[in-house]
């Protein structure tokens, strides 16, 4: 089942439900495929786009709520927090900083990276072999504390 008609069902159940937390987060996802699947490129939406799609609305709602915590508005950042918390139920479960430190040890090891003037090589290949199971700014830092 692809995400749109999983969407489509998580749809119809909310609104049976009258849950409005799970209605905006759902409508957000809808939303962001329409769009994707409308701008002009035709190309489909595979797996990965759609795992890159819904990271992109993550970061997006994170980023806000950074930002209405900073200015003291509660209100609008627990809107942003329970859309996150709906739309990582569509994310393949995120590994732990606990569990990416030897993977990207290995990676490290694999690329021959020896210092900070590597990053770019090790951060090419974890982000490529980690899609999906942990976000940039993770594994960023992970590679930054590795190799420094």
């Amino acid at each position: 089942m692809s995400l749109e008609e999983k969407i489509n069902q998580d749809l119809k159940a909310a609104m049976k439900e009258k849950n409005q937390v799970a209605l905006r987060g759902i409508r957000a996802i809808k939303s962001a495929i329409l769009l994707q699947k409308t701008d002009g490129t035709g190309n489909e939406l595979d797996e990965a786009g759609e795992i890159k799609l819904l990271q992109k609305l993550v970061k997006q709602r994170k980023d806000s709520l950074e930002i209405y915590n900073k200015q003291g508005r509660e209100d609008l950042a627990s809107v942003e927090t329970e859309e996150i918390q709906v739309i990582e139920k569509y994310l393949p479960q995120q590994l732990s900083a606990d569990e990416l430190k030897p993977i990207i040890q290995g990676i490290i090891n694999e690329v021959g990276a020896e210092s900070m003037k590597d990053m770019g090589k090790v951060m090419g290949a974890a982000s490529q072999k980690l899609a999906g199971q942990a976000d940039g700014k993770t594994i960023s830092s992970i590679v930054k504390e590795l190799l420094g």
